[in-house]
């Protein structure tokens, strides 16, 4: 039995772990070929040798010349771009230590996540697109975030950079669409990839549980199956969205939490 992607090149940025990984993982699991694409190389490799068909590549987003050549490569080994995953985004430490509210927030950091979560993501699609529109069809999905449709007391940069990816995908649906080509964005909230799950206090993750409308918070294979689903033909019908992949948490009133403890103390759903 073959999968629903089998037969389909598959393009997967900031894969090296996380929720590129997962999804990597995933679409190959559907009987994608995924090729991998990561600044950091060597650990997108390490990822890529666990998935059977898959390719590693170096990727800097910034650098148009190196979007254009990771393009030129997977059509000269595989001969087309069915699926796109625009999964990267740059915050590391360094960065989120620097992009804070717009006051002290330092311009530089503002350029680097624009850079590379808008701009790289526009350059992805730039080149990927005539391929895709050549065999008149194609998937684009964009990983946006929570940060792009709420506000937030810190991150200025990396929500506002967000904000842009969900109009960006809007423009892409819009101008490319009746050529066969479809492109999608997931609104991405609080995920425990193995990096948050270290880094993250407790007493944070349960503040931020507490917001959920789901009794756990999400794993990066949670996206990983709405990536493979957006991918598929079965999404055929969807495209232009942004779909919140968020345990609910963009679905309620801000005050839901506090009055949920409230009740809980009161002993009543009653005011």
């Amino acid at each position: 039995m073959t999968g629903r992607l089998q037969d389909r090149i598959a393009i997967v940025t900031g894969a090296a772990g996380g929720i590129g990984a997962a999804s990597a993982r995933r679409l190959a699991s559907e009987g994608a070929t995924v090729v991998l694409g990561d600044i950091d190389a060597d650990a997108a490799g390490a990822v890529a040798q666990d998935i059977a068909g898959a390719t590693a590549l170096p990727l800097d987003l910034t650098d148009e010349d190196s979007v254009r050549e990771l393009a030129q490569r997977v059509i000269a080994d595989f001969g087309r771009i069915d699926i796109l995953h625009n999964n990267a985004a740059i915050q590391n430490d360094a960065q989120r230590q620097s992009d804070l509210d717009v006051i002290n927030l330092d311009v530089d950091a503002w350029d680097r996540a624009m850079a590379v979560n808008v701009r790289g993501a526009m350059l992805m699609s730039k080149y990927a697109l005539p391929h895709m529109i050549e065999r008149k069809r194609g998937s684009i999905i964009h990983s946006a975030s929570g940060f792009g449709v709420q506000g937030e007391a810190t991150l200025t940069a990396y929500g506002s950079s967000k904000a842009a990816l969900i109009q960006l995908n809007r423009m892409i649906a819009t101008q490319y669409g009746k050529q066969g080509v479809r492109s999608n964005c997931m609104v991405i909230g609080f995920v425990l990839t193995p990096l948050a799950e270290e880094s993250t206090p407790s007493v944070v993750k349960d503040i931020l549980l507490s917001h959920h409308l789901t009794p756990r918070l999400g794993q990066a294979d949670d996206v990983a199956n709405l990536v493979a689903f957006l991918a598929s033909d079965e999404s055929e019908f969807i495209t232009g969205a942004a779909i919140p992949i968020d345990g609910g948490v963009t679905a309620h009133q801000p005050s839901y939490a506090d009055f949920q403890k409230m009740f809980a103390e009161m002993g009543s759903g009653k005011l």
